[in-house]
């Protein structure tokens, strides 16, 4: 399971022009899901973005966390995350999850998410054509992959 956590000033998803989603402070996280990835895999991830400190302090130092600063989040489902650009200038998502599995296992992110952070989030609708919108604020771009945790 991979993650890019944008920490965000404000962020919105729009599907056939409808606004799904509107935050202020807080993450746009897009998730992209793997056949392989197991339970296991939301349970570190969700963990792991909730509590890591990237957020300002009173110093201006990165010590807070999502959950300290009361931010809020959107998650969206990306595929394209899993793609392979070793062969040729198509990309190969062959690595990414197929509907059937990727999309309850990204409703089951979401659930967990929502149970850790304490509160409700955002988020695009599965499989649509979005537009989502950001302010990223610093700017501050993390990457996450479940499979590099050991």
């Amino acid at each position: 399971m991979r993650a890019v956590i944008q920490r965000v000033s404000e962020a919105s998803v729009t599907v056939d022009h409808k606004v799904c989603a509107v935050i202020h402070q807080g993450l746009l996280i897009l998730l992209g899901i793997e056949a392989e990835d197991t339970e296991d895999d939301i349970d570190w991830l969700c963990r792991k973005i909730i509590n890591m400190r990237i957020f300002n302090d009173d110093e201006g130092v990165m010590n807070d966390s999502l959950k300290s600063v009361d931010g809020d989040a959107i998650i969206v489902s990306q595929f394209t995350l899993h793609a392979s650009t070793k062969k040729g200038n198509r990309p190969s998502y062959i690595k990414a999850a197929k509907p059937e599995i990727a999309e309850p296992m990204y409703l089951k992110f979401i659930a967990k998410f929502e149970q850790e952070l304490g509160k409700d989030v955002g988020i695009g609708k599965f499989g649509a054509d979005m537009k989502v919108l950001l302010l990223n604020d610093g700017p501050v771009t993390i990457i996450i992959d479940s499979k590099e945790k050991r």
